[in-house]
């Protein structure tokens, strides 16, 4: 059966083309990686199966959970792993979501209140911008990193107040001023939200976050951490009070109208918490290579950052598209970022260094960027 297109649908798309910024999905194939979100390598790892397959084998497993949590979905395992949570990222309670961006739309959707603010950088990730749509509390972004700025929207702030950052920001690679913005909370007594997706695994003693690595943990009304990064497996956490546990769970509603994660998606997790906080090896490799990498390409135009996120800027999206395809033709998958991901004039290279890359690898790179 063949439909003829639709046209309201058929004019937005045609647009995207004309400017350069039509999406696609594709698969990966055979070229180096160079543009995945798998950090330390656990999401290709055997020694991470092999312990998916030790944890299925103490437990009853089966890879569908029936209902939501408050249905059918919870289970003794779901528990005892938000429990591990809550101590290794040494917060008071943890409640699993089945992915960061539930996370974060469940999050901002029903705390912030009608008369709150949030107060959030403006280089944040999506799903903390939708999850703000669905709130109907008043939002204000502050300039990335910006201190100055970030006083002064939370000095005209109403209400109760939330501030919104992410300790790595995802496109930028740079981080968070955490302390100074701990600083700006504490003295006007709003409230700090963390998104620590691409901290995970990678920042700090065992990779505990950018929090943990300064001791902020108290200072935090939320933390979110997802598991589709470096952790290599699927889910996310949002860490704070009992009380805000129990809130979520009465109000969130990413987390109370969807099908819980199964036990095969919690084993992965507990499997990878067993492994990552010790892998300091592959971070040690992972900071040779960022290190590297940047003094390889230091007459470029170059994003401030030392994490594995690094950002070329490149201006336009024909151009950016072209240099990446020129990439792909070198073997290396780097992908464009474009607008409107991005701001127009800011579109980059967007280079993800791993564990698993090695020196020959990054060196290729490096010759076919500065061609």
């Amino acid at each position: 059966m063949h439909r003829s297109p639709e046209p309201f649908l058929l004019q937005p798309l045609l647009q995207r083309r004309e400017h350069h910024s039509f999406r696609e999905l594709r698969l990966p194939g055979q070229l180096v990686d160079f543009c995945s979100n798998d950090y330390l390598g656990l999401a290709r790892s055997a020694a991470l199966q092999e312990k998916i397959r030790e944890l299925q084998q103490e437990r009853p497993v089966s890879h569908g959970s029936t209902g939501s949590r408050l249905l059918a979905g919870n289970y003794q395992w779901i528990n005892d792993v938000e429990a591990d949570l809550a101590a290794f990222h040494q917060a008071d309670a943890a409640l699993i979501y089945n992915s960061g961006y539930d996370a974060n739309l469940g999050l901002f959707s029903c705390v912030p209140q009608k008369g709150d603010t949030v107060v959030y950088d403006q280089l944040v990730h999506a799903s903390i911008r939708d999850g703000m749509r669905l709130s109907n509390a008043q939002t204000f972004s502050f300039r990335h990193n910006d201190m100055e700025d970030l006083r002064k929207k939370i000095n005209n702030a109403g209400g109760n107040c939330f501030v919104a950052v992410e300790s790595v920001y995802s496109m930028d690679g740079d981080m968070a001023p955490l302390q100074a913005i701990v600083s700006l909370c504490e003295e006007y007594g709003a409230h700090l939200i963390v998104d620590e997706a691409h901290a995970t695994g990678v920042v700090g003693p065992k990779g505990a976050g950018l929090v943990q690595a300064l001791g902020l943990e108290d200072a935090c009304f939320a933390r979110v951490h997802t598991f589709g990064k470096a952790v290599g497996c699927h889910g996310a956490v949002v860490l704070g009070s009992a009380t805000l546990r129990d809130y979520l769970i009465n109000f969130s509603r990413s987390l109370i109208y969807t099908t819980a994660l199964p036990p095969s998606a919690i084993a992965a997790i507990q499997a990878s918490y067993s492994l990552f906080p010790y892998m300091d090896e592959a971070r040690e490799q992972l900071s040779a290579l960022v290190r590297h990498f940047r003094t390889g390409v230091q007459s470029l135009t170059l994003l401030p950052g030392d994490t594995p996120v690094q950002g070329v800027l490149t201006k336009g999206n024909e151009h950016t598209r072209t240099i990446a395809a020129m990439l792909q033709s070198a073997g290396l998958d780097v992908r464009a970022i474009l607008h409107p991901t991005v701001p127009k004039g800011e579109e980059r290279l967007r280079i993800v260094l791993h564990s698993f890359n090695t020196m020959e690898e990054t060196d290729l790179l490096i010759k076919v960027l500065l061609h």
